[in-house]
This record gives structure tokens, C-alpha cells and sequence, in this order.
């Protein structure tokens, strides 16, 4: 179960055998099923959540009933409220299955204890949270200058094996467009494909 996440650190830092086996003693491996929540808002993020196998989603219903989602996190991906891990404070957010997911998990003291044992783990959450930073500011920028076709193509170029998996009701939360917005992009960029 711990391939997946072992290629991904691996991709970052080089750890070797006893390591990685110290590594994993620290992860909690849970499955959800489609639907299932792994956080509510209201509930303290008490973990991060390694994707190794589904589809989670991080969405947020405003005071009108509105689903905002902030993120999708496919195979390989990590997904947690980490303003809410990190202070201990409530969450504004929920994390739902899509699909039927296999994850691991890391709690607080867990990862606070990966970093002290194995020091390169810093460097490795460094990149990770640097790398999710980066992709939050793109977005907001997106979001601001774009037309909701440049950033529906930019989506779709982007992460080309979601398509299929999220629903397009979904993708236009995300990409901050209604549903009958999208519905035309499609219909145009089809017929002007």
C-alpha cells in the first residue's frame, strides 16, 4: 500500500530502507467509501490524507447554500485543511470521497515526529506545501483575469485524467462558473473543436 507514496517522496528526497519502514509506522491506512467524509466543517483537521487510491474533493457551503470546492486530490496527492492541522482551530471545510479511496494518514504529532526522527522530511513538506501555494495563487490570479473558457481549457490540460471522474457540476464550483456557463463552453468548444 505504501508504493505510490514512497515513488512520490522519492521524487523529492532520496530515503533508504529503514527509513522508509519508519516512515510508514507513522500512517494510518483508512478507507472511504464514495460520499464518506474524512473531515466536516466544524471539526478539527486532524490529519493529512495521502491519496493513494479515488478522488477527494475540499469544498466549503456558504450562507446561501452555495458549494465553493477549494481542491481535488486524485492518486498521489495530499489533501488536508492545513490552516485548521496546523492551529488546532475549527475547519471551514469539509473532505469528501468522490470515489471509493484507499489513504494514509498523518496526524499532527506523527508528522511533527517524521520531521524531527528523519530532517529531510522538512524538505520534503517544504516542496509540497510550496508547490500546493503556488497552485492556490495561479488560481486566485485565474480567477481574476481569465475568461471561464481559458480556464476551463487550462483545467482540462492540466488535469486531464479528472475530467472524466469529477462531475461537471462539480468543475464549475471549482472553477468558480455555473453549471449552464460550462454546459455552453462545452457545447462551443465541441462544436469548434
Amino acid at each position: 500500500m505504501f508504493e505510490l507514496l514512497h515513488k512520490k517522496i522519492s521524487a523529492i528526497i532520496s530515503i533508504n530502507e529503514d527509513e522508509l519502514n519508519y516512515c510508514k509506522t507513522l500512517f494510518v491506512p483508512k478507507k472511504l467509501r464514495k460520499r464518506q467524509y474524512l473531515l466536516q466543517e466544524g471539526d478539527v483537521c486532524k490529519y493529512q490524507a495521502f491519496v493513494e487510491k479515488g478522488m477527494l474533493r475540499s469544498y466549503h457551503i456558504d450562507e446561501n447554500g452555495t458549494e465553493h470546492i477549494l481542491q481535488f486530490a486524485s492518486e498521489g496527492w495530499w489533501m488536508a485543511d492545513l490552516s485548521s492541522y496546523l492551529t488546532g482551530e475549527p475547519s471551514l471545510f469539509n473532505i469528501e470521497a468522490l470515489e471509493d479511496s484507499q489513504l494514509l494518514l498523518l496526524s499532527k504529532f506523527s508528522w511533527d515526529t517524521l520531521m524531527q526522527r528523519i530532517p529531510k522530511f522538512e524538505h520534503y513538506f517544504r516542496i509540497i506545501i510550496q508547490n500546493h501555494l503556488i497552485a492556490t495563487q495561479k488560481r486566485v490570479m485565474q480567477s481574476h483575469t481569465e475568461t471561464p473558457e481559458e480556464m476551463y481549457l487550462k483545467f482540462v490540460q492540466t488535469y486531464p485524467e479528472c475530467i472524466k471522474r469529477i462531475p461537471q457540476h462539480m468543475i464549475a464550483s471549482y472553477l468558480g462558473i455555473s453549471r449552464e456557463t460550462l454546459s455552453r463552453l462545452r457545447k462551443h468548444l465541441v462544436s469548434h473543436g
